[in-house]
């Protein structure tokens, strides 16, 4: 996927009223059920794009047609950052983004996309599943008249594209960087001139130097934004987000009107999701990852242990703030979060980290 190809439809703008208002209710007829899906991403971007169209047609495919999801690209219905309003109120039915989107509704929702230095794609849906996070999510979102579900996982994400080299904290004061969710609260306490945008404003902001950096999301999905022309010191690890749920979310009425077997076809779509997307974002990463070394002369960096200790650090001032919050509910989140992440900070040593430590100091017998 080329950025070219994409970009044509990833304009941030509200269609026309007259537009919305026709799309306002949903079509039912001969027992077919139409939603709209909107989406915080381009047509297609490699990645969550891919993602959002996988989700509609599964949801399409394992109701025989009963449920037709039909998806809008950002900008297509409304604006990408407003797809969560828009599917509240009911301007669509259900929406396809990441939860790092939306701190401004409330700090607990960031806990269920990313964390800096928090939990890996397996630890998280571990959380949702067997820790007691999805009855949290559906509590946070059920205030907001949402029902919602994770349905994928970019997998661990990088730290991003860098116009200059970095090697201290000091390196970063009043650098002028986009990224999302708690990692721009982590990166704000190390003196980041920290900027919300979508991906393709991003590249045009490195472009234009109204940005010294950035990160989106890995490889595979940065590549196709074309970042590797506008940066080429590219740092990992992304300890700012271990991993990225994708999310979706419905609307509660929406939801509630479906019968049961529907419903669970939506949650089945949606939760079987999760690893395929993974999959798919691990694999094409690495593949990218070899082109853009070997064709771009991008220069892949170690972040520097001093900036990892550093937002650790930070991190554990906004994990204090969360746990202080004046909502009760999001300190049983964060309280929640920390248990399962302390559980899984005691046993992966032996399991994941343990067998890839084996696996760099074995024989190599590809």
């Amino acid at each position: 996927m080329k950025r070219r190809d994409f970009l044509k439809t990833a304009g941030i703008g509200a269609a026309a009223a007259a537009g919305t208002a026709a799309l306002a209710a949903p079509a039912i007829a001969q027992d077919v059920i139409k939603w709209r899906m909107v989406s915080a991403w381009p047509k297609n971007l490699p990645g969550p794009g891919v993602a959002a169209q996988a989700l509609a047609d599964r949801i399409t495919a394992l109701s025989g047609g009963r449920l037709q999801v039909e998806l809008f690209a950002a900008g297509e219905i409304v604006p990408g950052p407003g797809v969560f309003d828009a599917v509240a109120e009911g301007t669509a039915e259900i929406y396809h983004a990441v939860p790092a989107y939306w701190g401004s509704k409330s700090k607990g929702i960031l806990l269920f996309g990313s964390q800096p230095l928090g939990l890996t794609a397996i630890e998280q849906i571990g959380w949702m599943q067997q820790g007691g996070g999805q009855a949290l999510y559906d509590e946070m979102y059920g205030r907001f008249g949402l029902k919602p579900f994770l349905c994928g996982n970019s997998g661990p994400q990088w730290f991003g594209w860098f116009r200059n080299e970095i090697k201290t904290v000091d390196d970063l004061k009043g650098l002028k960087y986009r990224t999302t969710g708690l990692n721009s609260e982590v990166c704000a306490k190390l003196g980041m001139a920290v900027e919300a945008m979508s991906g393709p404003a991003m590249f045009q902001a490195l472009q234009s130097g109204a940005l010294d950096a950035g990160e989106f999301i890995g490889p595979w999905s940065d590549s196709a934004l074309g970042l590797q022309q506008v940066a080429k010191n590219y740092y990992a690890p992304g300890v700012g987000e271990p991993s990225s749920a994708e999310e979706c979310a419905i609307n509660m009425k929406a939801w509630e009107a479906l019968p049961d077997d529907l419903k669970q076809v939506v949650t089945f779509a949606s939760q079987s999701l999760y690893n395929p997307v993974l999959t798919e974002y691990n694999t094409k990463h690495a593949l990218a990852l070899r082109e853009l070394k070997d064709k771009h002369g991008v220069t892949v960096h170690k972040l520097p242990d001093e900036i990892v200790v550093a937002m650790g650090n930070a991190m554990g001032e906004v994990v204090s703030e969360l746990r202080d919050n004046s909502d009760e509910l999001v300190k049983r989140i964060t309280e929640s979060f920390l248990a399962y992440r302390s559980l899984m900070t005691e046993y992966m040593p032996y399991a994941d980290a343990g067998q890839m430590n084996a696996r760099g100091l074995s024989y190599n017998y590809g």
